[in-house]
């Protein structure tokens, strides 16, 4: 029951991170890259400081090591998709986001030294052609080729690193939430990536990378509330606790549906619509997750 429970509550996870991609997008109009994530990890660090005595108490060294190895690992994935989010088009974004699933595998191999079973790899293999569907903003896959392979700029190649960065955090965490209590390995891992996010505000103002904008208004407020709140606090909690019950590869399965959360989300604030490659793309990211489950082998957790 464990495992199934904790499935539900990286969907849940799932969910809030897809509301996330179009409350930042819009966000970015009014504050530059680095800054939103400095400001969003320091403040969602601030929100757990009452718990820092017990925090201090379940720290040992290793929990401070493993901590801040899995804060590199969301720092460069934070920043580098906000930044992304700056030069590229949502379809592309959603698209290159959504391939950490294909860098799962290979990470597993490294990290954990662990090769996914057959389930997994069908599953990956599913849902990575759903994201391409689900990408198609036409009536034909050879646009959306066109679109993925053409043009390919800066914020694209931001993008495509998150994708790493994110799936090696997602196998790390799974080795290193099973060793040590779920509180410090949040908190460690916000508050080092919103202190490299300020190290990298810096560095870049002073270089002339990001001139910091920063127009305080209604929804800049909200966009602080909800993703150091819900998206980073809440968010990272769960899936600090909850993940070790499952694979990584079963995992990056589940959070790859934030796709189509996204897309119902711009339909609801933004009224986007979806094609009908749209919805074959949903239908075969949630055949990969069925498949994931119905295939997996005897040594799949």
């Amino acid at each position: 029951m464990k495992k199934y429970s904790a499935e539900g509550v990286l969907l849940f996870i799932t969910v809030i991170w897809g509301a996330t991609f179009v409350i930042i997008k819009t966000a970015l109009q009014d504050i530059s890259p680095m800054l939103f994530v400095t400001i969003r990890f320091l403040l969602a660090s601030l929100i757990l400081f009452p718990f820092l005595k017990k925090i201090i108490k379940e720290t040992d060294r290793t929990a401070l090591a493993g901590g801040l190895i899995l804060g590199l690992f969301y720092f460069l994935g934070f920043s580098t998709q906000t930044a992304g989010l700056q030069y590229t088009s949502a379809t592309k974004s959603a698209f290159i986001t959504g391939s950490f699933v294909i860098f799962i595998p290979f990470c597993q191999v490294i990290i954990e030294k662990k090769i996914p079973g057959k389930g997994s790899i069908i599953g990956i293999l599913l849902v990575i052609t759903g994201l391409l569907f689900l990408s198609s903003k036409g009536e034909s896959l050879l646009q959306v080729f066109y679109e993925l392979g053409s043009n390919f700029n800066f914020g694209d190649f931001l993008t495509l690193l998150c994708a790493v960065f994110y799936a090696a955090y997602i196998v790390y965490l799974d080795s290193i939430s099973k060793k040590h209590a779920y509180l410090p390995l949040v908190f460690i891992q916000i508050t080092l990536t919103g202190i490299l996010g300020a190290g990298a505000l810096f560095i870049f103002s002073a270089a002339g990378i990001e001139n910091i904008k920063f127009n305080f208004n209604g929804h800049i407020l909200f966009t602080f509330l909800y993703t150091s709140i819900l998206a980073t606090v809440i968010a990272s909690t769960l899936q600090t606790k909850f993940q070790k019950y499952t694979t990584p590869s079963k995992a990056g399965i589940i959070i790859s549906f934030e796709p189509i959360f996204s897309s119902l989300f711009a339909f609801i604030i933004l009224h986007e619509t979806i094609s009908f490659f749209g919805f074959i793309g949903c239908i075969l990211i949630f055949t990969g997750l069925l498949a994931s489950e119905l295939l997996k082998t005897p040594n799949e957790q």
